[in-house]
């Protein structure tokens, strides 16, 4: 039932997925656990925009790899889809490039033309590209949202971890799933899917539920909320002196 509940979710984006691309794992920690113990080797590396989610260290040391940071700047909203720069940090033990859309910790939303290049950089160095997506709903500014999963002509390149703890703030579910349609990666995470048994039924069913009856609305009610509280700290931010911050725009102004 939750394979199936993904797959309607998906399609809703235009998305056709099959049973077969889909891999159930307890929350996005495992996910992306098991998408970097089965793409990396020892000294293999990863390149990960910095400032990034700590785990993503822990999980990559985890598999025998390496991060390797692409460096980013406040300064221009930490905006780091920019063909040269990315190209600059690939070597040849450099296995995939994994991006947070939307970001955390930075709140930076990809434009589709920075996610096209990205795409094409992927593709060109015949690397994983690994979009790790469970924020997608959470856009305040009314931005269209996307997903990697929408290029096709990357599909066997692209390996998207999802999860339902922010999506309906149901974080101790521990239900989240890797995508993909690249048939020889999905084989081989399954022997890890395997050895770990089954994610927890009864959480898979109300996982199954929340996304087949869980309102748009609900959506729009929890971003309006969350966004209230941004600009609530944006104000008090403003009444301290020295304080500096800014505001991540989905392009520049």
């Amino acid at each position: 039932e939750y394979l199936d509940a993904v797959r309607g979710y998906y399609a809703k984006l235009n998305i056709p997925l099959d049973r077969s691309d889909i891999l159930v794992t307890s929350g996005a920690g495992e996910a992306l656990e098991f998408v970097l113990a089965t793409i990396l080797d020892d000294g293999d590396e990863l390149l990960v925009p910095e400032p990034f989610y700590a785990n993503y260290n822990t999980f990559t040391f985890m598999s025998g790899g390496v991060i390797h940071p692409i460096p980013t700047s406040a300064d221009n909203g930490y905006r780091f889809a920019d063909r040269e720069l990315i190209e600059s940090q690939i070597n040849e033990r450099t296995r995939a490039i994994l991006v947070t859309n939307p970001g955390n910790p930075t709140g930076l939303v990809l434009t589709h033309e920075e996610m096209r290049v990205i795409a094409d950089v992927v593709k060109e160095h015949d690397l994983f590209l690994v979009a790790d997506e469970v924020y997608r709903e959470f856009i305040y500014d009314d931005e269209p949202m996307g997903t990697f999963c929408e290029m096709e002509d990357i599909k066997d390149h692209v390996i998207v971890v999802d999860s339902i703890s922010k999506r309906f703030s149901a974080c101790g579910a521990r239900i989240g799933s890797i995508i993909s349609r690249n048939r020889e990666f999905m084989a081989e995470a399954m022997k890890l899917c395997q050895g770990r048994l089954c994610t927890a039924t009864l959480d898979q069913a109300g996982a199954a539920a929340m996304y087949e009856h869980v309102q748009p609305s609900y959506f729009k009610e929890v971003r309006d909320e969350y966004k209230k509280r941004r600009d609530a700290v944006v104000e008090e931010l403003n009444k301290i002196p020295g304080i500096e911050w800014i505001r991540i725009m989905y392009a520049y102004p």
